[in-house]
This record gives structure tokens, sequence and C-alpha cells, in this order.
């Protein structure tokens, strides 16, 4: 059975709650001050069975000007809006800013009531019809009825009865996948049961026994029941009214605006990416930094609004803006919303939300301009793919895409899954499954390769870059994995050559000038004639009248090309002369069986300066093991 709502909008005393009152026998205004002033102040809810079998659900919402944030919040989530206009009065102010308000919202169908025919003449009354059609001319109820009645005599009733039903037929199917959001509208508690918290499910479903969190405040509560129409069911779904019983949550915990959610499943967002859109009967333009009330679900939060593609806003213009909100609310790309002015308070547009976690933008960029376009009228694909780009290197988990895109979950997983068999997105694994955009990896390459390009015009006689020391240089979202895959790319188009834990450029080679050659050749020459007993770095710089700086880099070179062997910090040992001491060693071992370093001292003819650090290389080398204070030769 179809999840339909019906809403009301019109100016104050138009007769709203006593049509819904002649319609169900329900009396929505259900305040003291509602009673003793006569009119709506807060919203009012019902429902009622229609001829043809479905049950709508019917919001009634207050025409005071005063109240309008409340009629805002009331037509969040509506299928069908009756119009109510009063014969003996016409259209007025409120009437006007509520059809605004419905269109901004992008209400799609709906009807006229024209209330309170019986206080007037007949003539009078095709001339109200006239003028209301000439006011709804160009909006969506243009093609709706216009249905006299009154709700004290009856007359017209059964009409208007008919002609929603008829609607009703026409009302699109919503589905029942999504993300679960329900924007709460009214707060109460049940003796007995506890808090219960109302609204129009737009999108998703939940069920008895979910766990909820409480947006924007992160509370979470046990769903404990739920009704819909009157009567407890165990699950309900996008389109449907419903009052969701929370387990331990104290009423004053929640505030209408807040949204119901699936825990851990949205975010709040402090600023949003928009299309605007000012009405073409504003008086005035809306200028960059102006300050405004944005009405969004059944919030109500103050912010700034930052022109992103022009200076001022005139009226009946779109325009992308950036609004900076003054508080954190709930929003998803493809929500509609309207907007009132700081200060008088008057509706002056709307539009739709189109990225509920930007960044901040440069105003005036044409690239700022060029995504915004897409985001707005691209293909799912583009935009898809520019949410992607825009993640950067931490890319986008599955539930991130979702509540990134708005999608239903099932049109998204097609998308996703065309667009990484095209190659257009990267699927990957590392510690999380996420999605990234191939430029983003292209990028990250590319710092790799700058990076290692630096590295080789600084250290020309170093033969690479350690590894670790590379993937300092990325992001911090780029985890091993990840890097491992960047690189393994490299690796295979021959852009890069990994050495042990070192990496270089494909076509880096050590290349020595003119000055270092002669001092690799005096280091060579300083380093044999040692011996056993090699001077310390400091000396070698002494001896060739050189720095320890100048030193290093030609010291590293011969160490990899094996000429010289590093036995610690700034002692280097010839290669020839540790040869011929390890076979001095093996000869000493295999008849003897072990040595003490004495025995090593008179074997090598050093001091304790270097027979310690050279025992300790055998040691390393796994030549020979230290068993107590005496070495053996390893099996």
């Amino acid at each position: 059975m179809k999840r339909i709502v019906l809403g009301t909008a019109g100016h104050i005393d138009h007769g709203k709650t006593t049509l819904i009152k002649a319609l169900t026998g329900v009396d929505c205004d259900r305040l003291k001050e509602e009673k003793e002033r006569g009119i709506t102040i807060e919203l009012g809810f019902t429902s009622m069975a229609l001829p043809s079998g479905s049950t709508i659900s019917i919001v009634d919402v207050p025409g005071h000007e005063k109240f309008v944030r409340h009629m805002v919040a009331g037509a969040t989530g509506i299928d069908l809006v009756a119009l109510v206009i009063a014969a003996d009065e016409g259209i007025m102010l409120q009437t006007r800013e509520h059809l605004d308000i419905c269109k901004l919202l992008r209400v799609k169908k709906g009807l006229v009531a024209l209330t309170k025919i019986d206080l007037v003449e007949q003539d009078w009354l095709e001339m109200v019809k006239e003028e209301i059609q000439e006011f709804v001319r160009g909006t969506f109820l243009e093609s709706g009825a216009i249905v006299p009645l009154s709700s004290t005599t009856g007359e017209g009733l059964p009409a208007f009865v008919e002609e929603i039903d008829r609607l009703a037929q026409e009302v699109e199917e919503r589905s029942s996948e999504g993300l679960f959001r329900l924007p709460i509208d009214r707060i109460f508690t049940i003796k007995g049961f506890g808090t219960v918290a109302t609204g129009t499910i737009i999108s998703g479903r939940v069920s008895v026994g979910d766990t909820l969190e409480v947006l924007p405040k992160g509370l979470e509560a046990k769903v404990r029941g739920i009704q819909a129409h009157g009567k407890p069911v165990e699950s309900a779904t996008a389109g449907l009214r419903a009052g969701i019983n929370l387990q331990g949550l104290e009423k004053a915990t929640i505030d209408r605006g807040n949204v119901l959610a699936l825990s851990q499943t949205l975010k709040a967002t402090v600023a949003l990416d928009v299309i605007f859109q000012l009405l073409s009967s504003s008086s005035k333009v809306l200028k960059n930094r102006t300050r405004i009330r944005l009405h969004l679900g059944t919030v109500e939060v103050l912010g700034r609004v930052i022109l992103l593609d022009r200076e001022e806003v005139k009226a009946g213009e779109k325009a992308f803006l950036q609004v900076r909100l003054e508080e954190p609310i709930t929003a998803l790309p493809g929500d509609r919303f309207v907007v009132r002015s700081y200060s008088p308070i008057f509706t002056i547009g709307g539009g739709e939300v189109l990225d509920a976690f930007p960044s901040r933008h440069k105003r005036l960029a044409t690239q700022v301009k060029e995504e915004m376009e897409i985001l707005y009228q691209g293909s799912e694909d583009d935009k898809l793919k520019l949410r992607l780009l825009k993640a950067g290197p931490s890319g986008l988990s599955w539930p991130e895409l979702i509540m990134r895109s708005n999608m239903l979950p099932s049109a998204l997983k097609s998308r996703v899954d065309h667009l990484a068999s095209a190659g257009q997105i990267l699927r990957f694994n590392g510690d999380r499954l996420r999605y990234l955009h191939p430029r983003v990896i292209a990028n990250l390459q590319l710092s790799c390769l700058d990076y290692l390009k630096n590295f080789h015009q600084k250290n020309p006689l170093q033969p690479g870059a350690v590894k670790e020391e590379v993937k300092t240089k990325l992001p911090p979202q780029v985890d091993a994995r990840l890097f491992n895959h960047l690189l393994s790319a490299l690796i295979e188009e021959k852009k890069i050559i990994a050495e042990k834990e070192t990496l270089r450029l494909a076509g880096h080679t050590v290349s020595l000038k003119e000055e270092e050659k002669d001092l690799r050749k005096n280091m060579i020459l300083l380093y044999a004639r040692g011996k056993l007993q090699p001077p310390l770095v400091k000396e070698v710089a002494s001896e060739l009248r050189a720095s320890e700086n100048e030193l290093k880099p030609v010291l590293q070179l011969l160490t990899k090309e094996g000429v010289l062997v590093k036995v610690k910090e700034d002692l280097y040992f010839h290669h020839q002369a540790l040869a011929e001491m390890e076979e001095k060693l093996i000869s000493y071992l295999k008849q003897n069986k072990e040595m003490s370093p004495s025995q090593f001292k008179e074997i090598s003819r050093v001091s304790r300066k270097f027979s310690i650090p050279l025992m300790e290389h055998f040691d390393a080398k796994k030549l020979t093991m230290r068993i107590g204070d005496k070495r053996v030769l390893r099996k």
C-alpha cells in the first residue's frame, strides 16, 4: 500500500484546521493557546482513509506569518498539498509565501481547497476562482483542481476527498531502500512508554529493535515501538508518518530539527554547497556573506551565504552558494531547503543541496564553478567520480559513498561496478575497503617521482632514498598497502627501481665529479693502508683536508660498492683486510675450537679499540657465536 502524506498550506484563518476536522473528525489544534486564540500555532497530525482503501497521513500547518518556520517543517516530506484559500478573502500574504515554499521544496502535486463558500455569493465565488487560476499559472498547481467547499455545511467535501484519492493514486511509490532518515517535528512523553519522536520518514526503513542515533547530538537509543496511523507496527518505511518510541532518552535531550538515523550511518555538517534560486518576487539582491535563516527538513539554523560564481544574485536568478552554518545539521545531496531573510523575516528563496560535506572554495574560480555544474546537472557517473576526486588519498568507503551520493544502494552498486570494471575508479582493499579516483593515484605516484628526483639532485652519490622516508612525504592517509600498490605500479612501468630498502629513479646512476673521484681514490688508499687499524672518519677528513659532509656520500658509495665495510658508526674497514682476518679466524677456530678475546687480539694484532668491534662484526655476520666470553664457529 502506498505511503502518502498530505499537507495543508494557506493564510491564517482560511479554514485549514476546520477542513481537516470536517474530513477526519480530529481537531489538530491541541494546545490550550490554540483553542483560546483560534489559530494553529504548532503542527497538527492525523490520518484519513480514502475511498480506494488507501490511508493517507495529514499534516496541518499554521498560517500565521510568525509560524512560517513551522509550516516549512510540516511541508518536509509531503507528497500532496492542499492550498486552502478562503472564498471571502481570496489570495493573501501567507497564501503567496506558502505557495512559494511548496515550489521551493519541489512539491509535485496538489489542489486548491476554496473554503467558506457558504459566506459568499456565486458571482464573487467565480471571481475568486478566476483570481486563483491566474495566481497558480506556471506552478505545479496550474493543472490541479480548484474545489469549492464548505467545512460547515459539508458542501463540496465528497468532491474534495475524491480528488485527493485520484491524486494519491498518481503519486510515485517511494523506495524503502536508502539511508533511514526521520526529521523530528514533535517530541512528547507517553506515561509508561517514555519519549516518542514523530516525523515523516523521508528515506529508508526502521524496525523495532533498531539502534538509532539522534543527530547532530550523537545520542543513541533503541526503538522500543513504532506507531503509524495510530496503530503499532513492527517497521515503517519512506513516505510514512511515524511515531518512534525511543528507549532510554529523555524528552528534554531531543529537539525539533534533530534527525533520527540508524546508528553510525550519517554525520552532521556545518557547511553546504547548494544551487540556490532567489524568488522572482524578491525586492532585493542577495549579496555575498549575507546572514540568512536556512530551513531544511524540520530544522531552522542561521548561517552566511558565500556566493561562488557571481558578486550578487538578482531576483529570479539561480546561483551556486556555499552556506556556512552556525550550528551543525544533518543533510544529504538532493535535499531541498528554504531560505528566509535574517531580519525582517520573510522567504527569499531556496534550492537543493549538492554537497553536504564540502571543503572551502575560492570564490569566482572557474574550477569551482565547473565542479558545481557537475554536481548540479552532471551524470551520476560524473558526480561519483568528482566526489572520489575531492576525497583525495582517503578515498571513500562504501557507507561513505552512500552518504555522500545519497543514491539508492542498488543503483549505486551498479554504477560503482561499471566504473571499476572500466578503470575509471579504483576499488582498493588496504586497511579497509575504499574507492579512489585514478587521478589521485597518479598524483601520489608523481609525488614519489618528484621526491626521488629532488633526492638524487641533492644526493648524487647515494644510490637511492630509503623507502620509509619516501612514504613520509605522502599524505598520512596513505597506508602501507596503498604505498606498496603505488610502488608496484611504478616498478612495473619501469619508472623506479627498488633495491632492498631503497628506491631510485630508473635512469639514476651514481656519477662522481673530478674532485670526488680524487677523494674516492685517496680514501681507498688510506683504508687499505690502515688494514685492521683504519682511521676514523674525522681522521680521514683531517688527512685529506675535507669536511665530514663531503666524505659521507663517498663513504656510502664505497660501502655500496663493497670496497669498504661499515662495522660501526664512523668505523670502516677495507674489504680485503676483513677477508684476510676472516680466513685467519676460521683457520684458528677449526684447529682450536674456541677463541678468547685475548687470543683474537693476538691473532689480529690490534688493540681493544678495534678488536671488540671486529669480534662483534663476525658475530653479526653469523660467522662466529659468543658463548660466555669465548667465540666458536657457527655450524
